[in-house]
């Protein structure tokens, strides 16, 4: 797909592609700080954005930081509303139970991707159609184990 979509941002730096085809843009930190292990922090990213009606942005963890560091988002992902004016943070998370994570201005932090979201019409019934997966659950899809849900 080669279809853009216009955002307009207030940002000391854009957040920015790292290489073509990536789905996520890099999200910057604004203030230096120190993660203790176990801490979580709301992370300033001085991005403001205005996205079209029937648009969202979701923030989600960068992988290197998750594979090399133990660094993830608390509520990952995080939601951007097309209606939201104010600064986008960052709940980051160090899950290293020992060693402490340092962030300074400019690092990246977290990755945005902005995509369509349809308006959903929720019509009430009593019965769902039939489907080839049913209602199997958690791991019903995996490697034929089934995982028993406790009530």
């Amino acid at each position: 797909m080669t279809d853009s979509v216009d955002v307009l941002i207030v940002a000391p730096d854009l957040p920015v592609y790292a290489n073509p085809g990536d789905a996520g843009a890099d999200l910057r930190s604004a203030e230096a700080l120190t993660l203790a292990p176990g801490e979580r922090r709301l992370v300033s990213t001085g991005v403001r954005i205005a996205l079209p009606d029937g648009f969202a942005a979701f923030v989600v963890p960068r992988s290197g930081l998750a594979a090399k560091h133990g660094i993830t988002i608390v509520n990952s992902p995080g939601t951007v509303d097309a209606g939201y004016r104010g600064e986008i943070k960052v709940c980051l998370l160090n899950t290293d139970q020992h060693t402490p994570y340092d962030i300074a201005v400019g690092d990246r932090i977290a990755q945005m991707i902005v995509m369509p979201v349809p308006r959903v019409n929720f019509i009430p019934v009593t019965q769902l159609p039939d489907s080839l997966r049913g209602e199997g659950g958690f791991g019903s899809s995996g490697f034929g184990h089934k995982i028993e849900e406790k009530a």
